[in-house]
């Protein structure tokens, strides 16, 4: 992502209110040089520091220090006086005294800058205030003569739980990254906000060090690396490995292409080292499909680039790994390469499929996310308007997207002008942005099932928005606030005061813990909590049916639907479990009769932090893409299941002579469609898990259904073929005979083509 270019005020005097001082103060009588292998830092007598690389060409310069303070304001330095001081490891360092203006007295901030190999450590110590606000902390830097614009990345390491499970990806700072050619040069952070950082200033936020001081630290790495290499060696860890693909988001559209596996590995230590590289490629049924072991000697500072090549199969996804080992020090990181074809859906904006949060993460491009919404089928874009984050409506009604608002943010309870505001602005946005529905607002049943505040919403927020769509003549339709879970409850007063009238689509999210999505516990069982039954996914759809039966006829919307994915943890589904419930998630939506059904969402991430790893968060697991956008099982399964349902009528759910074997009958153009799983193993998933949060989360490439079921089929021909795709659209071929084919079920949900219409006769 470029680095915002906002209009950036703070750097003059007129705006921080800082007052300029004679430059003569500011001055040194000579500039002071230190330097390492590959490169060298002048303080020069203006205060600013040149950072050249090892043949002495300037790279970048660094100017002024901003503060933040709460009583001050943001106050930046004016020159400053080199010096060389001794660390106590006894190298030399430069250092420089700043000067501040008149609006920050007795304030100082000074430098210290020190080199090892081709990095730079940075510090800035801030002192003299009891009101500093260090998360605001700035500095600023001149970029030389880049042949590319600066970018940011998130930083994040590989890590693995003593307790087992599967690896997963924790933060490890943030990168700007310049480029010069083959040469790059990374500023690499603990922390850092994008949005606040522009052409001059990086957003460097400092810590505390006492009440009235506080420290910045940031490191800026020279070399051909990418940026998680530059934050090892900034970091001084021992080995740092970053795998990728060129092609985006991994996805491949055909078989027998090489599909290559790009690493870096790089040595962060202080010591050559030998390192050893072992990779791996499997497929979704574990097959190893690729893999070896290179040995190579790694210099301090160095890198290791390797590029391994994978066959693609004609669907499916491969998961990947690289490691690194030298003695006792390791490191790993994994991505997934995946195939899936191109598509050519029918249905148009009669299709259900779509996707709930903005696609605004544009990573690699516009363009490849608009196509990768195209290739998975998804019709209709939960929020879009002018303003809002991700592709433009132009773009989006150019490629035949639909697409609605959800604007929040009523002043409920507030005064009648507060409210009238908030009305007038975003009626007016929606209409602006010819939006299909407006929903208004999100998930205002808090706390779930209490009931409180229908009658307020109704009154302050949904009223207010049909009353000016009306004066404005528009068709536009709405949809309620969409709520967390199926609360009735909440849902009652909603139609006691005159909410129901006034929509035209019901919406809700049925959120889903460790159960299958075909769980359907009755609503009088659901328990509350965390971890309660309150979540699960068929049992509301169909309270939500019952609901709309008894209070009037009205659109179902999910707009919000998921698989969560947290790594070890049982309340989540695995990788495998996620692209189960994905399928037949939607297959369920579709039989049921649901209108709009909005994926949340399409990456791994929060929109406030992109793509940094947040681990802990449930709901930065709810992606189809993982964090590095590579493919999630479940997004193979959203498309399968996108285009088997593309043009599908529902036909009746199937009664074979086991209880236990379950499905669904659609008609298609194509002929009849068949989804067929069994119950054996219960609705309960990762069941073996103790009282603690953590499970050890199985991979994904391993079949967690131990009991299997023969089930015989009536086939559509006497003798001939049948279609089986498994959940990410892999397809085997069964053969039939005597009108009958005989199938192996478990708790996984499967696809046929080819079976009688009526497949369960008895």
């Amino acid at each position: 992502m470029s680095v915002a270019r906002r209009r950036f005020l703070q750097g003059s005097a007129a705006a921080t209110g800082a007052t300029l001082l004679p430059v003569s103060l500011a001055h040194a009588a000579e500039q002071v040089t230190i330097d390492a292998d590959g490169i060298k830092l002048i303080g020069r007598t203006d205060g600013s520091v040149l950072i050249q690389d090892g043949a002495g060409t300037g790279r970048v310069e660094l100017s002024h220090f901003m503060i933040k303070d709460s009583a001050l304001g943001q106050q930046r330095t004016f020159g400053g006086t080199p010096a060389l001081v001794t660390l106590p490891d006894g190298r030399s360092a430069l250092r420089v005294t700043y000067a501040m203006g008149s609006g920050a007295p007795g304030v100082t901030v000074r430098g210290t800058f020190d080199v090892t190999a081709r990095r730079a450590h940075l510090k800035w110590e801030v002192s003299g205030s009891s009101t500093l606000t260090p998360t605001g902390f700035m500095f600023a830097r001149t970029v030389l003569t880049p042949s590319a614009p600066e970018s940011y990345e998130a930083l994040t390491l590989w890590e693995r739980d003593a307790r087992g499970g599967i690896p997963y990806e924790v933060n490890a700072g943030r990168a700007y990254t310049a480029t010069w050619g083959d040469t790059k040069g990374s500023f690499c952070l603990p922390s850092s906000n994008p949005s606040y950082t522009n052409a001059t200033w990086i957003h460097s936020p400092g810590t505390a060090t006492g009440t009235s001081a506080a420290v910045t630290e940031a490191d800026f790495v020279l070399g051909d690396l990418r940026p998680r290499a530059a934050g090892t060696i900034a970091a001084g860890r021992v080995l740092g490995v970053e795998v990728w693909s060129e092609q985006p988001f991994g996805l491949f559209k055909a078989a027998g292409q090489t599909m290559t596996l790009k690493a870096q590995v790089v040595n962060g230590s202080t010591a050559t080292k030998p390192v050893t590289l072992t990779w791996w490629a499997r497929d979704f049924a574990g097959k190893k499909l690729a893999g070896g072991t290179l040995t190579k000697s790694l210099a301090t500072g160095a890198s290791w680039d390797a590029a391994f090549p994978v066959t693609s199969p004609s669907q499916g996804i491969v998961f990947t790994e690289v490691s690194a080992v030298s003695g006792s020090d390791r490191a790993l990181a994994r991505t997934n390469l995946s195939v899936l074809p191109d598509f050519a859906y029918k249905a148009g904006t009669e299709s259900m499929f779509g996707l709930a949060n903005y696609p605004w993460l544009l990573k690699p491009s516009k363009d490849a996310v608009l196509g990768l919404l195209k290739t998975l089928g998804m019709k209709w874009i939960r929020i879009a308007y002018a303003g809002a984050p991700g592709i433009d409506i132009a773009t989006l009604d150019a490629n035949g997207i639909a697409h609605n608002v959800e604007l929040s943010g009523i002043p409920v309870g507030g005064t009648p002008e507060q409210i009238a505001a908030w009305a007038d602005t975003n009626v007016a946005k929606a209409l602006d942005a010819k939006a299909a529905y407006f929903e208004v607002s999100n998930e205002v049943n808090q706390p779930w099932m209490s009931g409180r505040g229908a009658d307020l919403y109704v009154r302050d927020g949904l009223k207010q928005v049909t009353d000016r769509l009306e004066a404005a003549g528009s068709t536009m339709k709405v949809m309620n606030a969409g709520l967390g879970g199926m609360d009735y409850v909440w849902t009652k007063n909603f139609h006691d005061a005159g909410g129901w009238d006034l929509i035209d689509a019901f919406a809700f999210h049925p959120g889903r813990g460790n159960f299958t999505a075909d769980h359907a516990p009755p609503p009088e069982e659901w328990e509350q909590g965390p971890a309660g039954s309150y979540w699960n996914f068929l049992g509301a759809l169909l309270k939500a049916k019952q609901v709309i039966a008894e209070y009037g006829e009205k659109e179902l919307w999910l707009t919000e639907a998921y698989a969560p994915t947290k790594p070890n943890a049982w309340w989540s589904d695995t990788y495998r479990h996620a692209a189960e419930n994905t399928l037949l998630t939607l297959a369920l939506c579709k039989a049921e009769g649901v209108r709009g059904v909005n994926w949340y969402q399409l990456h791994d991430s929060t929109i406030h932090h992109p793509q940094e790893a947040d681990p802990a968060n449930p709901e930065y697991h709810y992606g189809l893409l993982n964090r590095d956008t590579s493919a999630k099982p479940s997004l193979l399964a959203y498309a399968t299941a996108a285009r088997v349902l593309d043009q599908a009528e529902f036909v009746r759910k199937l009664a074979f002579a086991d209880p236990d074997v379950k499905g669904l009958l659609f008609s298609t153009p194509g002929g009849p469609v068949s989804i067929l799983w069994s119950r054996k193993d219960g609705y309960l998933l990762n069941t073996d898990h103790g009282e603690d949060p953590f499970y050890a989360t199985p991979e994904p490439w391993l079949d967690p259904w131990p009991t299997k079921t023969d089930v015989i089929a009536h086939s559509a021909t006497v003798a001939g073929t049948v279609r089986e795709l498994n959940c990410i659209g892999q397809e085997r071929t069964l053969t039939a005979a005597a009108g009958k084919v005989r199938l192996t079920l478990d708790g996984a949900p499967r696809i046929y083509y080819g079976l009688a219409a009526n497949p369960d006769w008895k």
